[in-house]
């Protein structure tokens, strides 16, 4: 397995982002908004975290003996769990949740509550992820070499011709395979990589806290329901698969629309550089899309994900405030001739993802789109 190599980005055409990070930081200077979590913010952690939590208390304190009521339980704790992902830890683990470090290593660690790891989910998302959108083999989100092709410059399969068809069933799987698989092998590949030693992380500790929260979750999700409730042990499993398919399919599908599209780019670095053509910036804008940016409650139980570009380029801002901030991102971008990609409404967006899913079923090479380079502003900033 081969060491990590960053790859570099161009440093030409700066003034996009160095004009519209000035413009953000004003938007929250001129009033007098703190970037992190405010009372909304904290409100919606408490729904989520009680949406999670709260039917698992009943079913041990209900006695419950209808596989139905469970059934619908296990859906309610399924619908939490996104919510948790999507709302709470995902802020946290960005350090956009609160300015105390402490605060957000905390809430982060909800994500081990839930049966995946913290570590790993940083690494994967925030190293690799938000720095390498959509290139291939750097950003493992896109990057499958499995039974799914995102990207055009994937290694194609015949089974690949079939993907459009069945890639929405396994999307619910991505939770299951994370919970069970996926975390142990990220430990061991990002440990051999030297990327746990980038990030100045103990693999000791790391270990330690995997295999605790790991067999802190399997108790109490699968052992103390086998012992204390009136239910087979393949029946605790059938509603254990149903938390976490319901969260995997929700997920997948919020995030897979935002970058795996006709109008994302998938760039390559310079074979002899290692750089990829544009700045970071300009990148997030050619691999990125919003979708469904008026939709009030959809922007609020998905953790303002809908605006993904804003996302992407402000990590560490708070989710609540996307929707203020994306007019500035969407006119800075338009004055530097940079593209601002959204669909109007989140069915679009899953249609827009099945095109490229059509698309890269093929075994072709699909051309880049022409990169940005050195683009002129076009009005004074």
């Amino acid at each position: 397995m081969q060491k990590f190599e960053p790859v570099r980005f161009s440093r030409q055409a700066p003034d996009f982002y160095s004009t519209l990070n000035k413009r953000v930081n004003q938007y929250f200077a001129d009033n007098r908004i703190d970037k992190h979590a405010n009372g909304a913010m904290r409100f919606k952690t408490a729904f989520m975290l009680a949406l999670y939590i709260t039917p698992f208390i009943l079913i041990f304190t209900l006695n419950i003996t209808s596989p139905w009521i469970m059934l619908g339980l296990c859906v309610l704790i399924g619908l939490g769990m996104a919510g948790i992902g999507l709302s709470v830890m995902h802020d946290a683990c960005h350090g956009a949740y609160s300015k105390n470090d402490t605060v957000n290593k905390i809430l982060g660690y909800t994500v081990n509550m839930v049966g995946a790891n913290a570590f790993t989910w940083k690494v994967q998302h925030n190293v690799l992820h938000h720095t390498y959108t959509n290139v291939n083999e750097l950003d493992e989100d896109i990057s499958h070499g499995g039974i799914l092709r995102m990207n055009p410059h994937d290694k194609w399969k015949p089974v690949h011709k079939f993907q459009h068809i069945y890639a929405w069933p396994l999307y619910g799987l991505m939770t299951i395979v994370w919970v069970f698989f996926k975390d142990f092998d990220r430990l061991i590949s990002y440990s051999k990589r030297g990327l746990v030693d980038r990030v100045k992380a103990s693999k000791a500790q790391e270990w330690a806290i995997l295999l605790f929260s790991k067999a802190f979750y399997f108790t109490y999700i699968i052992v103390l329901p086998i012992v204390f409730l009136p239910f087979t042990w393949w029946q605790v499993l059938i509603g254990l698969g149903v938390i976490l398919y319901i969260s995997g399919f929700i997920l997948a599908m919020i995030f897979q629309p935002a970058h795996v599209t006709p109008d994302s780019t998938f760039p390559l670095p310079n074979k002899e550089t290692n750089t990829l053509e544009n700045n970071w910036a300009i990148h997030q804008l050619l691999t990125t899309k919003n979708f469904a940016n008026k939709s009030k409650f959809f922007s609020w139980f998905i953790g303002g994900l809908n605006f993904q570009i804003e996302h992407h380029l402000f990590p560490t801002i708070c989710h609540v405030h996307y929707k203020k901030i994306a007019p500035i991102v969407e006119y800075t971008a338009k004055q530097f001739g940079l593209p601002y990609h959204h669909d109007k409404t989140f069915l679009k967006a899953v249609y827009s993802h099945a095109l490229s899913l059509k698309e890269f079923s093929q075994n072709t090479v699909v051309p880049q789109l022409i990169p940005v380079k050195n683009k002129e502003q076009l009005v004074e900033a």
